[in-house]
């Protein structure tokens, strides 16, 4: 269906645009290529009486097979970039990986630890993403966002109540549509050096080569979760066509058409012989939503 030139995909999967190629089916999917028409969908879902659930890269999400109800709104197409001195405004949907390229090019150092990690801006603050030493609370200045009222409100970074994967976005309703990142002048092959060496830890040590949302739990206070499940002797173990990765532990893996049940049920599984053999409760990073 049309809404002002605006494609509404009705009963939509969800697995073509995971990263783990999973997920169950939505009742109507868009696709916006501005703000304008990120609100006219807001609008229209209002009017509607729909539930609106907005995403960005799908790469720190497990979708259950049984879907999502209401309005879906992917954010991927929202991706400009732009440099003003030493920041970078990105919107929502930029690729986290191309910000950090960015400031590169630009000699602008503070996110190499980002050149890595599949996700999009607006799901790095969402979920203050971090990695190798740097985090997205190190480096965000203000966000803006479109509120429950349809207006848009920009936070400066003390109001942001970012932690540990946690921001002020997970509980205010706000749909973060940008970001701005202020960086530091540095040199440029030093920060291509800093670049290629996360990015080498990381072929090494992860599983890239299939489908995955990354790490999979957060890090229990006083452990490493990839070692408590190693020591569980979990890797290998399977249930459906999703794996606990053989080369990182705490990743899963998809590597048989594996589906969003067989994500939730595998990290169950994991969840609880962890805590029965060690006494932790993994807590996940990942999110989980939909219906069985």
């Amino acid at each position: 269906m049309q809404l002002d030139n605006i494609t509404i995909f009705e009963k939509q999967s969800l697995a073509p645009y995971a990263y783990t190629q999973a997920g169950g089916v939505v009742d109507y999917l868009a696709i916006p290529q501005s703000l304008t028409e990120l609100k006219k969908l807001l609008h229209w879902a209002k009017d509607e009486q729909l539930a609106v659930h907005v995403f960005g890269r799908l790469s720190n999400l497990v979708v259950r097979d049984g879907g999502v109800r209401g309005l879906s709104i992917l954010l991927h197409e929202l991706h400009s970039i732009t440099t003003e001195g030493h920041n970078i405004v990105a919107e929502t949907g930029a690729d986290l990986i191309l910000v950090a390229e960015v400031a590169m090019e630009h000699s602008l150092t503070g996110l190499e630890w980002g050149a890595g990690i599949p996700g999009s801006v607006g799901g790095a603050v969402f979920m203050n993403a971090g990695a190798y030493g740097g985090q997205t609370d190190m480096v965000v200045t203000s966000v803006t966002a479109v509120m429950p009222d349809g207006q848009l409100q920009t936070f400066p970074r003390d109001m942001l109540a970012f932690g540990y994967r946690q921001s002020l976005f997970q509980t205010n309703g706000g749909i973060i549509v940008s970001a701005t990142f202020d960086l530091h002048p540095d040199d440029k092959q030093a920060i291509q050096q800093r670049m290629d060496v996360n990015n080498f830890k990381r072929a090494d040590k992860q599983p890239l080569n299939y489908p995955s949302n990354g790490s999979v739990f957060k890090r229990p206070e006083g452990y490493f979760a990839g070692k408590l499940i190693m020591d569980s002797h979990l890797q290998g173990v399977r249930v459906g066509g999703v794996e606990v990765s053989k080369k990182h532990a705490g990743f899963m893996v998809n590597v048989a058409n594996g589906t969003g049940n067989d994500y939730e049920d595998l990290i169950h599984y994991v969840q609880k012989t962890v805590q029965d053999k060690f006494g932790v409760l993994l807590e996940t990073e990942v999110r989980i939503i939909g219906e069985r």
